[in-house]
Formats: structure tokens, C-alpha cells, sequence
């Protein structure tokens, strides 16, 4: 039988005709059959027993804005329900009621055509314990996608923009992962670490660059590519049981461009709009400077930090909820000890101290230490909890970065001794800590993801690099060693990712393992010696961390300090003289008193205290005195 063309195109016309109206058919009926859906709530659940037992949920849906919002529980009761202002989500208010034990919150979604939903909502018990960073800590800095690869399964996603991983790509993902840093938290432990820091591991599904972690998409969500959010809280578990704390690394200034809350808004002032990209001066001190011009401030807390960053405005009552919300989600569900927080002075500053105080309320001993990259111990301190500087304005914010301490060491190692030169500069910059409430509590360090890296600055001089390692493990506040530090990783920060290369041996395969100890030869094993006797020293000596420190005016490029409590006393000296000096022990006799016996922290040999010390070469002495 043959059919002609003809027939076969009415046909296929009719068959057109007759699906294009049972489609408009299953359109209507569908109206009418589906309930409106919930596609997500944040946080994904809550917990009892909080000193705050307020919560703000957002849920996102279809139709959910014209939806009705109940709840008949025990445990707890809608306070409000409002629409946010652009469609597909709603703010739901809820009060915990202050006996609630752990359930299910029934929450009944109604819309008047599509019918009822019931969303059952978990409230987790409150489980976190007492703990907190302090200065006898040492805390270890990593980066995830560069430290330790131990699960090559979730190296690339399908799913996300940036889908390969080639470790030859500087700015490209090389595979690094929360396993690979399970898989040596030996490592950590036993060169004393006691907290650790991993610079962000929430997930950035951007194009390009993402390996870096701080342009969030999901603020919920850890990276698939680095675990899952129940490994990211195994490792909390797991630090915590070796006796290492855990800091998370978290941004409040911006999210990147592609986080699920910034395609789909939910209300479009929670972002800074200008007509054109416009970017932050970077200049912090115009907060707090008496003659800045109002429009420099504004460019500095509103501009974007880049064009994939968009900057949040926290001044948004129902931003500022969420990412309060989102902290205490995180350190109740990790464990988190400590949070680092990301490019501290670019937010706006009443929402942080609204922040400090709300995370405080709940944990008073988290430790909350702020990202200062300025340029004065003024600005600095200004941004610190009780500070003279900034009263009346309290920021509360625990504890900063010092950057004023890192420049003073970096810079005074490698200019000529002088007036305000040298170990001068060192010494002049420690006392400037009056302008802070509590120096101790500042997070000291030599290097880290954004930083050329200290063995490169001091230009591979390892006298040098001794003596700055001692300097920050003896001095005030708390140590930080940035990830390959130990094994004498170097490089400039000319782009940044340089200084963000694979520690070696993370990865199977790797020619050269600085994991394991066999392998660490020569300089390398000298320098991981090193930080290990520091650290462990440390470690053993609890008084150490609040002892008192007494330094005196460096002379003849030489610097001495003294660390000291009513029992003990630590002695550091230092000598950037090409030759051996010798130095006269009246000067220091407030310190030192009637002893003459102390022991070198670094050897373990005793030496005798006469009138003269003498310092070698380019020297370092770290010297405890016996009683």
C-alpha cells in the first residue's frame, strides 16, 4: 500500500494539532492537581536549646509567596509569616519554645487553588562543647584543593561550570580534598599542630578559578569536589579527637556571582547595585579616619571586591538573619572552634558587631578573628573588641590577623639596622600593642594563601628563616604556619596561585612525599626539626601562651626579649651581625636576677650565664633559664 507525501503531512499535522492540546489540557489540569512545592528551606534545620530561640527560615517553591504558612506543634509557633519582595519565597519567623526537645516540625503549606503540602522540618539537640583558640595554640593553615588528594573519585563534576581538574593549571582545580587531609592528620598532629585552619571549602561552582573557595554558591553546602558536609563534619570529629581544634574560613562581603541565592534573589537589596561595575577602594582606614569624605566610605563598604563578587548589603534585615543564621548552623553542626573571617574591614561594621555579638550570645568562648589587611596598628585595632580607638563603637570582634606584626618581621629581617630599621622595627611595633584590649589574642604569622611565601621573602636564607619561625612561636599571640612552611615550600605570591602549589607527596603518584619522614633530607628536615621543637616545647609548657613579655631597645643589631610568668622565664636573642657578638648580661639583670644556668630549647644543651652571651653569626638563642 502506498501513502503519499501529501497524506503523511496531514498526518503528522493532526498528530501535531492533537499534542499541542493535550499538553494545554495537562497545563490546566495541572494547576489544579499539583500542591504548591517546596524546593528548599535555609537553614535545612534548626536546634533546641539555644540562647536565642528565635530562627527565620527562607523557603524557596513555586507559588510559595501565595501560599498560607501553619504549624500546630509543641515544640514550637509561627511568629510571622511575610512574602520576600521578588516571588518564589517566603520568611517564616519561628520561636522555639525554651523546654523543646529534638522532633519534627509539621509545617502545612496551603495555597487556595493547588492544595495543600506538609513539609516536616528537623530541631536537632545543641551539641556543642567549651572550646576555642588561645594563645598556647598552633594553628596550621591549609589549602584544600592543594594540600592532600585522597579521594579521586569527586576530582570532576559533570554538574558544575568548572568540570575538569588538571594539576599543570595554575588557577585550575588540582584535586585536592577533605579525605586527603584525613588521610594525614597524622602529619599535623605530630608536628604539634593544636588548631587547624582550611582556607574555605563551601562550594564555588564558578566557570573559572574556583579552586580558591572564596566566591561561595551555596552557603549550606560543602564542595563536592573537596567531600560532602558530613565529611567536612567527620574531620571536626576526628581533629577533635587528636586534640586539634578546627577554624572555619567564612565571608561575609560577597558571594560569587553564581550562588544560588544571587541568580534567584529574593529581595535585589540584598546586593549593592551601581550603573556600571563598580569596585571597593580597599582603604579601610577611611571607616574610621575624622576627615574622610562620605563618599570614599561608601565606596569601601559597598563597592564589589570583584566582578565575580557580588558585595552584600548586611544593612538588609533579612540578609543580616541569614548570615547569622548560617554561622551558628555551621558551628553547631561542625563543631567549629574558631571562624576566620574573610576580608573583615569590607562589610558593613554595625552588622558584624550584630554578628560578634549574636555568635557570642550563643558560644561565649568561639574566638572570632577578623582578616586585617591594613596598614596601621591604628586601623588595625580599631577593628578589636574594648579598643580605646574605637569608642564608643565596640565591635566585639575577638581577636585580628596582624599584619602589622607580619610586616614589622618580614621588613625588619632584610633592611640595614637603623633608627626605626631592622630589629627596631620589630621592636617598635610591639609597642604600639597598647592601642589593643588583648594582643595575645591576635593570630600571628609569616605567610599564607595570599602571601609570597617566607623562605622566598628572606630571600632563602635559612638563618633568617630560623630566626623568624622563633619569633613568631615565642612572641605574643597565637602562631600560624602556613601549609608547606615546615618542609621549606617557597615561592612569590606573582599571581597568587604560585604560592598555593601542591604539597608534595598529597597526590599518588608524587616523585617526592615530604609526608614521610625518610624523605626529609637535609635543609628541609633541619627546618621541619625545627618548627617540630617550637612546637612541641609549646605544647608541653601550658604556662607559656599568657606568660608576660619584656623586650629592650635592639642595639648593634641585636634584639633581646624575655617571656616569663613567676615560675619560669624564656630568653630570645638575636643577632643579624655578620659576625659573632657578645652581649652584656647587666642590661638584661631585671630579667635574668641571680641565674646562671639555662638551657638552648633547640638543642637541649645546658651552657652557663656569665656576664657576656655570646651570639654567633646571624644568630638565634632561645634560651630557658634554670632556677
Amino acid at each position: 500500500m502506498k501513502i503519499s507525501i501529501k497524506h503523511i503531512n496531514r498526518m503528522l499535522k493532526t498528530c501535531f494539532t492533537l499534542l499541542y492540546f493535550l499538553g494545554v489540557l495537562a497545563a490546566s489540569a495541572g494547576d489544579k492537581r499539583y500542591p504548591p512545592a517546596v524546593e528548599r528551606i535555609d537553614p535545612p534545620f534548626w536546634f533546641t536549646g539555644m540562647a536565642n530561640n528565635q530562627v527565620q527560615l527562607l523557603i524557596k517553591g513555586d507559588n510559595i509567596e501565595q501560599s498560607t504558612i501553619s504549624l500546630n506543634s509543641e515544640l514550637a509557633t509561627i511568629e510571622r509569616v511575610f512574602p520576600a519582595p521578588n516571588k518564589g519565597f517566603v520568611f517564616v519567623d519561628l520561636s522555639i519554645k525554651p523546654n523543646a526537645q529534638p522532633g519534627t516540625l509539621n509545617l502545612e503549606i496551603v495555597h487556595a487553588k493547588l492544595g495543600k503540602v506538609t513539609y516536616d522540618y528537623e530541631l536537632k539537640a545543641k551539641r556543642y562543647q567549651k572550646r576555642g583558640i588561645d594563645p598556647n595554640d598552633l594553628i596550621y593553615v591549609l589549602f584544600p584543593d592543594r594540600f592532600a588528594n585522597g579521594d579521586t573519585t569527586n576530582d570532576s563534576s559533570r554538574e558544575l561550570l568548572e568540570k575538569t581538574t588538571d594539576r599543570k593549571a595554575l588557577k585550575g582545580r588540582h584535586g585536592g580534598d577533605i579525605q586527603g587531609i584525613i588521610n594525614h592528620l597524622d602529619h599535623l598532629e605530630r608536628l604539634g599542630t593544636t588548631a587547624l585552619w582550611i582556607n574555605p571549602v563551601l562550594i564555588n561552582d564558578q566557570s573559572y578559578e574556583s579552586y580558591h573557595g572564596y566566591a561561595t554558591t551555596d552557603s549550606y553546602q560543602i564542595d563536592p569536589r573537596l567531600g560532602s558536609n558530613e565529611l567536612y563534619k567527620s574531620l571536626s570529629e576526628q581533629c577533635h579527637a587528636r586534640g586539634i581544634k578546627m577554624v572555619m574560613d567564612v565571608i561575609y562581603n560577597h558571594w560569587g556571582n553564581e550562588h544560588i541565592l544571587f541568580k534567584e534573589l529574593p529581595d535585589s537589596t540584598w546586593i549593592h547595585w551601581f550603573n556600571s561595575f563598580t569596585k571597593t577602594n580597599y582603604r579601610a582606614e577611611t571607616l574610621m579616619d575624622p576627615y574622610a569624605s562620605n563618599s570614599d566610605k561608601n565606596l569601601m563598604s559597598n563597592g564589589w571586591f570583584d566582578k565575580h563578587m557580588p558585595d552584600l548589603n548586611q544593612q538588609n534585615p533579612t540578609l543580616a538573619n541569614y548570615l547569622i543564621q548560617n554561622s551558628i548552623w555551621w558551628i553547631e553542626y561542625a563543631g567549629i572552634d574558631a571562624f576566620r573571617i574573610d576580608t573583615y574591614s569590607y562589610p558593613d561594621q554595625v552588622f558584624m558587631k550584630k554578628l560578634n555579638n549574636a555568635i557570642l550570645q550563643e558560644y561565649p568562648d568561639f574566638v572570632l578573628f577578623g582578616e586585617t589587611w591594613v596598614q596601621s596598628t591604628t586601623v588595625q585595632s580599631w577593628f578589636t573588641q574594648n579598643s580605646a580607638l574605637s569608642a564608643p563603637f565596640n565591635s566585639e570582634l575577638t581577636s585580628v590577623t596582624d599584619f602589622q606584626l607580619y610586616f614589622a618581621i618580614t621588613k625588619g629581617l632584610m633592611e640595614n639596622f637603623g633608627w626605626e630599621e631592622g630589629f627596631r622595627r620589630i621592636e617598635m611595633t610591639l609597642g604600639k600593642d597598647i592601642a589593643y584590649k588583648d594582643p595575645f589574642m591576635n593570630v600571628t604569622f609569616l605567610d599564607n594563601h595570599d602571601l609570597s611565601r617566607f623562605y622566598s621573602v628572606v630571600n632563602e636564607d635559612f638563618d633568617k628563616w630560623k630566626m623568624g619561625i622563633s619569633m613568631m612561636m615565642t612572641m605574643r599571640g597565637i602562631p600560624s604556619i602556613y601549609y608547606g612552611t615546615e618542609v621549606l615550600m617557597k615561592n612569590y605570591c606573582n599571581p597568587d596561585a604560585l604560592v598555593r602549589e601542591d604539597f608534595p607527596g598529597g597526590w599518588p603518584g608524587d616523585s617526592l612525599n615530604l609526608f614521610d619522614p625518610a624523605q626529609r633530607v637535609g635543609q628541609v628536615k633541619e627546618a621541619y626539626d625545627y618548627i617540630y621543637k617550637l612546637a612541641q616545647w609549646r605544647k608541653n609548657n601550658p604556662w607559656f601562651g599568657r606568660s608576660q613579655l619584656m623586650q629592650f631597645v635592639p642595639e648593634n643589631n641585636t634584639y633581646v626579649y624575655f617571656r616569663y610568668d613567676d615560675g619560669h622565664t624564656i630568653m630570645c636573642a638575636y643577632s643579624l651581625n655578620d659576625k659573632p657578638v657578645s652581649l652584656d648580661l647587666k642590661r638584661f639583670e631585671e630579667r635574668i636576677g641571680n641565674v646562671k644556668m639555662a638551657q638552648s630549647l633547640i638543642t637541649g644543651k645546658s651552657m652557663k650565664l656569665t656576664n657576656q652571651l655570646e651570639i654567633p653569626a646571624k644568630g638565634t638563642l632561645i634560651l630557658e633559664l634554670l632556677n
